[in-house]
C-alpha cells in the first residue's frame, strides 16, 4: 500500500514538472545507471540488452511515444514504477547476468529522470 500511495504521488508530481532538456545532472545518473543498459544512451532501445528482451525494448524517440508522452506527462515514471510488462526488467537482467543495485527511489528521483528522458526524446524531433 505504501508503494502504490509513493508512486501515485510520484507520478502526480510529475504533472507539473517542466522538462530541463537535458541538463539535470541527477536524471541523466539515473538514466545511464539504470536506464541505458536497455534504452541506450540515445533512447531508442539501442541498449545492449535491447533485443534481448520480449517484447524489444522500444524507440522512445518515435512519434507514436511522443503523443503518448505529451498526453500522459508521467508515462515514463508509471512504466518505472508499475511495471506494466510485469517482471520484464528484472528477467531480462537475470537472464543476461546484469546486476543493476537496488535503490531507494525518491520522488525527486523519479522527477529528475522524467525530466531528462523528455527532454531528450523532445529534443529528437
Amino acid at each position: 500500500m505504501k508503494t502504490v500511495l509513493i508512486a501515485t504521488l510520484g507520478i502526480l508530481s510529475l504533472i507539473n514538472a517542466s522538462p530541463s532538456f537535458a541538463e539535470n545532472l541527477n536524471g541523466k545518473n539515473l538514466y545511464v545507471q539504470r536506464c541505458a543498459v536497455c534504452h541506450g544512451a540515445d533512447i531508442r532501445g539501442t541498449g545492449p540488452l535491447a533485443t534481448k528482451s520480449t517484447p524489444r525494448t522500444p524507440d522512445l524517440t518515435t512519434s507514436a511515444f511522443k503523443k503518448r508522452l505529451q498526453d500522459y506527462p508521467g508515462v515514463i515514471v508509471s512504466s518505472v514504477i508499475l511495471r506494466p510488462n510485469g517482471d520484464l526488467i528484472p528477467r531480462t537482467l537475470k537472464e543476461n547476468g546484469v546486476k543493476i543495485a537496488p535503490y531507494a527511489w525518491k520522488v525527486k528521483d523519479f522527477r529528475d529522470l522524467n525530466d531528462y528522458m523528455s527532454g531528450v526524446i523532445l529534443k529528437n524531433r
